[in-house]
Parts: structure tokens; C-alpha cells; sequence
């Protein structure tokens, strides 16, 4: 069974691993209560799955300028100091989306601006969290501490929507949502206050700023592993992810019971996670896996026919267990491509490669959002859902033709 379980290792042997893995299995639950907030504020405002999707056009634009920035910066600078700076800032717009719930300020510009904001920060930090991980576990466990930061992930991700669209329901309002995002925020700027210095390891580059973006672009462009990895994401994310549609689903499932409808946002937001959540605690056989971009490659496609059952679904129990699938198959390719990204890159490059993973992983379910709410404005949410999830397995397909060598990666040897 032992062989089964997700590998604990990692939390046993690395006390600073183990401290910033439990703030962030927190803060991410704060995290998505706001995620579901801001969507259910947005559409109440407005009625419009399209501006719903314009959140995520918000976030973009910062996540892909500052992902890329703040990897450079985190292969110059000590990777503590950028995690933290970036920390008390998404603490700060936590407490931003807090007041202006607070005061019934009711503006969409305003929560336009601040999900901008937020997203900036996020891609500062998020590339020096990932850049610090091969810095407290050995190569040998980076499966295994991978899978325990999605499960950590995905549990706020389950938690988070279902607390959200739960507390939202019985409050009436989407301010104590906002306030607990604040609350919880608070244990990643103690992780991250807690760690040891960790700058650059040897003497750093003497190339800063864009210039050192360039140079992580330089390298990536002959990377043809690496660069499947990222291309394969932007598949799933960019054609087959419906957040965006939640709030008009969950109105559609419940007309006229506004209570209902925010439980069942709450619900499909969550069931994602809850999958992933499901093939993390059955992460052990992942560890023993050498061909893992033939694994990336499956769970892909599992993904997107996972997507086209949950567009043809007539009831929220089936929806939600065709989202668990398909979450579970993100999860997998999301192990595998951290895993390939951290031991195939080498440290002095870490950063920027994170910095540029970051706008994938990011700023592919921001199109996503963007590209999913156009084209049930356009048709209808059925088609929107369906026809994206048949566009990811197709896109999929086509990207292994043409680079089959990523099927051939093998993690005792990674190869970027």
C-alpha cells in the first residue's frame, strides 16, 4: 500500500520544505474562496459570462511581464527575499478585495485592477517558490516533493470553492470569503520569513533584468523537451478550461435561487481540484515512472475527453465527476512537467525557466477563461465547453507529431 500512498518523504527530511508546503496548503485555500468571490462578484454585477472571462484577460497581461521579470530576478537575487516581497503583496491585495466588498464599493474596474495587481505579484513570487524546491530535496525526490505540492495545491483548490460558494451562500455576500483570503495569506509570508538565505548558487550573472530574460529565452529555444512541455499545457489550458463558465452554469442549473447557484459554483469549481487532490494521495507508482513524457502526453488527452463528457453532462453530480477526471489528468501532466522543468534545467537557469513556466501555467487558464466566456457569448456554454475540449486532444495530437522526440524523454536521463 506504502508503494500506493504519496511519498512523504521529503516532509520528513526537510523541515523548510515541510513549513512551506503547509502555508501554502493554507494560503491556497484562501486563494480560491477569493477566485470563486471575484466571479460571482463579477457576474452579479455584470450578468456576463464574457466579462467574467475579461478577469482573466486582467491577470494575463501582469503574468506574462512580471513571470518573466521575476524568474530573472529570482536567479539573480536570493530567492527568499523575491518569495517574500512577493507574499505581503498578495497579503496586501487579499486585504484591498476585503474593503472594498466592506464598504459596497461595487465597482468591476476596481476589482479589474486589483486581480491585475495580484496576478503581478503572484508571477514575482511564484517562480522563486519553484526555483527553491530542488534546493531543499535532492533530484531523486523531486517526483515525489512535486505531487506533494499539487496535493497541496488541489486541497485548497477543492476546500477553497466549497468554503467559498458555501460561505457566500449563507452570508449573502462575498465579503467574509475576501477576509479569510487575508487571514490565510498570512502563513505564507511566516514560511517564507522563516527559510535560509538562498541566493544564486556560485557567482551570479552579470546579466540582469531583460537582458537576462533574454538569455532564459535563448536557452530555451533549442529545449525541445522543455518546450513540449509548456506547448502541451497551453493545449489543455487555453481550449479545454471552463472556469469561466461556472457562474452561468451554476444560474442555469438554479434560476431564480441565487443561494443554490453560488453552492454549485462552489461545487464545480472544486471537483477539479478534488480529482487532483484523489491522484495525489495515489501518487506513489508516479515516482517510478521513467517515460514521463509519454505520461504527459496520456493524461492530456484524458483531460480534454474528460472536458467533452462534462460539456454533454445533464445534472451537477455527473458534471462534477467528469471535472474530478479531468483534474486528476491535469494533476499527472502537471507532476510530470514540473518534475521534467526542475531536473533538466540547470540552477543557473532555474529561475527564468520557472519565470517562463509560471506564464504558462498561468497565463494558459487566463485565455482559457478568456477564450471559453468569447465563445459562449458567440454560441452557447455547451459549445463552448465541448468544442474546446475536442480543440485540446486535436492540438495535442498535432504538437506529438510534429516533436515525437518528447515521447522518448526518460527521467534517468533528462534531457532538456
Amino acid at each position: 500500500m506504502a508503494r500506493v500512498l504519496a511519498d512523504l518523504t521529503p516532509l520528513r527530511i526537510s523541515a523548510e520544505y515541510r513549513r512551506i508546503w503547509s502555508a501554502l496548503s493554507i494560503s491556497n485555500i484562501g486563494q480560491q474562496m477569493t477566485t470563486v468571490a471575484v466571479g460571482i462578484q463579477v457576474y452579479s454585477l455584470t450578468h456576463s459570462s464574457f466579462m467574467v472571462g475579461l478577469v482573466g484577460l486582467c491577470q494575463l497581461i501582469p503574468l506574462i511581464g512580471f513571470g518573466l521579470y521575476g524568474g530573472a530576478l529570482s536567479d539573480t537575487h536570493d530567492r527568499r527575499r523575491v518569495g517574500l516581497f512577493a507574499a505581503i503583496g498578495l497579503m496586501a491585495c487579499s486585504m484591498v478585495f476585503f474593503l472594498q466588498s466592506a464598504l459596497a464599493l461595487n465597482r468591476v474596474w476596481l476589482l479589474f485592477i486589483v486581480v491585475a495587481v495580484q496576478a503581478a505579484f503572484f508571477a514575482i513570487g511564484n517562480p522563486a517558490r519553484g526555483a527553491i524546491i530542488p534546493r531543499l530535496v535532492s533530484k531523486e525526490l523531486l517526483p515525489a516533493a512535486n505531487a506533494l505540492g499539487m496535493l497541496a495545491w488541489n486541497v485548497g483548490f477543492t476546500i477553497g470553492p466549497l468554503l467559498g460558494g458555501l460561505l457566500i451562500a449563507a452570508s449573502g455576500g462575498v465579503t467574509l470569503a475576501y477576509l479569510f483570503d487575508f487571514v490565510a495569506f498570512s502563513s505564507v509570508v511566516y514560511a517564507m520569513y522563516r527559510l535560509r538565505p538562498l541566493p544564486p548558487i556560485g557567482e551570479p550573472s552579470s546579466r540582469s533584468g531583460w537582458a537576462a530574460v533574454k538569455d532564459g529565452l535563448t536557452f530555451l529555444r533549442t529545449r525541445k523537451n522543455l518546450q513540449m512541455s509548456f506547448y502541451l499545457d497551453l493545449a489543455a489550458m487555453v481550449f479545454g478550461m471552463p472556469r469561466a463558465l461556472f457562474p452561468a452554469i451554476g444560474v442555469a442549473l438554479y434560476p431564480g435561487d441565487p443561494r443554490m447557484a453560488a453552492t454549485a459554483v462552489g461545487f464545480l469549481a472544486a471537483a477539479p481540484a478534488f480529482g487532483a487532490v484523489v491522484s495525489s494521495i495515489f501518487s506513489g507508482p508516479l515516482t517510478r515512472v521513467r517515460k514521463q513524457g509519454v505520461a504527459v502526453v496520456l493524461a492530456i488527452m484524458a483531460w480534454g475527453i474528460s472536458i467533452i463528457a462534462f460539456g454533454l453532462a445533464p445534472t451537477l453530480i455527473l458534471s462534477c465527476l467528469f471535472l474530478a477526471c479531468a483534474g486528476a489528468s491535469d494533476n499527472i501532466s502537471a507532476i510530470f512537467r514540473a518534475t521534467i522543468l526542475q531536473a533538466a534545467t540547470p540552477d543557473e537557469y532555474r529561475g527564468r525557466l520557472q519565470g517562463i513556466h509560471t506564464v504558462v501555467v498561468a497565463g494558459g487558464p487566463r485565455l482559457g477563461d478568456m477564450e471559453s466566456g468569447t465563445v459562449a457569448a458567440i454560441a452557447s456554454e455547451t459549445f463552448s465547453v465541448v468544442s474546446g475540449g475536442l480543440l485540446c486532444i486535436l492540438v495535442a495530437l498535432a504538437l506529438v507529431a510534429k516533436n515525437s522526440s518528447f515521447l522518448h524523454y526518460d527521467a534517468e536521463n533528462p534531457q532538456p
